[in-house]
């Protein structure tokens, strides 16, 4: 393969991860963004690399699953080039069954699971015990346990790109001249963008506030789902929870009683965390496209620009598939774009 010259605005999870992976097939690749690495919601908390349910199943869902498949190798190469952990750790994830209607969905989900994912990954239902004391409560005493789910600290991630792709030359710069293809993978700002200049709306953000506990539950216990919460245990000894919906907001980046409330619910969800010091509180706005799926292709009438954007709350769980099937776009001309992930679907 010839070459080539790729220019990428947006060092978020998206623009990172596609820039390395043209670097890896020996492309001329330059990233820019004006306000640094892992600066808009990229740059969050909590890492939750969780899995849709294995039912009802859609091309969104067989990407997920083939992406989060990926992910220890994606991971692990970024770390052997740069030298700079993302925080990633494939620990599973729990979630209480606190009715005998859930524990019934619950048991058919183990059914579902066993053939959509291929054998990969396991859906159980278990006895909450069996986890203590780091399993939150479940009325019925049985959790659920899923073997797919992994964590990455987001802004070491972001930091592990950076520094893998350093090693190859290529640093994130606050301005320079477009050269080659251009892809934009500019999130919530980028989706505003395309909305004005296609005048129609083509997503919109959510906004999101999370919170970091100094609480070391251990490098290698599962992640908690909980009363509709994410709480996630970091190598380096924190853990993060979060976090919250927010379709109307007036300040993108402040925190308010909506995340007293979220630590709230997570302290009760497991009483362990009710002595945890916070050491941050955290809001941004995720960008969700409007299919509600990541938006990748072309841009409409612009030859030679593309998008990468929508990632919303599963981002970095599709960086790494999204990476490969851009890199495939953009430097061979193959569009392995699967069904209601195009620009297209949301016009």
């Amino acid at each position: 393969m010839a070459m080539a010259d790729i220019t990428i605005r947006g060092a978020g999870a998206f623009g990172l991860s596609i820039a390395w992976a043209c670097v890896q097939r020996g492309a001329r690749v330059q990233v820019i963004d004006p306000y640094g690495a892992g600066a808009g919601s990229s740059g969050g908390l909590v890492g939750a690399l969780a899995p849709h349910v294995p039912e009802n199943w859609n091309p969104k869902k067989q990407f997920q699953l083939e992406s989060l498949l990926m992910a220890e190798e994606f991971w692990g190469q970024v770390e052997d080039a740069g030298g700079v952990s993302p925080g990633y750790g494939r620990t599973g994830r729990l979630q209480p069954l606190n009715d005998d209607r859930a524990v019934a969905l619950a048991r058919q989900r183990e059914i579902t699971a066993a053939q959509l994912w291929q054998g990969e990954a396991q859906w159980k239902v278990c006895a909450a015990a069996d986890f203590a004391p780091w399993c939150p409560p479940s009325a019925t005493g049985l959790v659920v346990f899923d073997s797919l789910s992994g964590r990455m600290h987001p802004r070491r991630a972001c930091a592990a790109l950076v520094a893998s792709l350093a090693v190859r030359g290529v640093s994130v710069t606050a301005d320079a001249a477009e050269q080659g293809q251009v892809l934009h993978a500019t999130g919530y700002a980028g989706l505003q963008e395309l909305s004005q200049t296609l005048d129609r709306p083509v997503g919109n953000g959510v906004k999101g506030q999370a919170a970091l506990l100094r609480y070391d539950a251990g490098a290698t216990v599962p992640q908690l789902y909980a009363d509709g919460l994410h709480l996630i245990p970091h190598t380096d000894g924190t853990l993060a929870i979060g976090s919250t919906s927010e379709r109307d907001f007036d300040d993108p980046t402040s925190t308010d009683k909506q995340i007293e409330e979220v630590i709230r619910r997570a302290t009760t969800a497991m009483p362990l965390l009710r002595d945890a010091a916070v050491l941050e509180r955290w809001a941004g706005v995720r960008p969700r496209a409007k299919s509600r799926a990541p938006m990748l292709g072309s841009w409409p009438d612009r030859p030679g620009h593309f998008i990468a954007n929508g990632g919303f709350k599963i981002g970095f769980g599709m960086a790494p598939k999204i990476a490969g099937v851009m890199a495939d776009l953009m430097l061979e001309g193959v569009n392995a774009i699967p069904a209601g992930f195009s620009v297209s679907d949301n016009l």
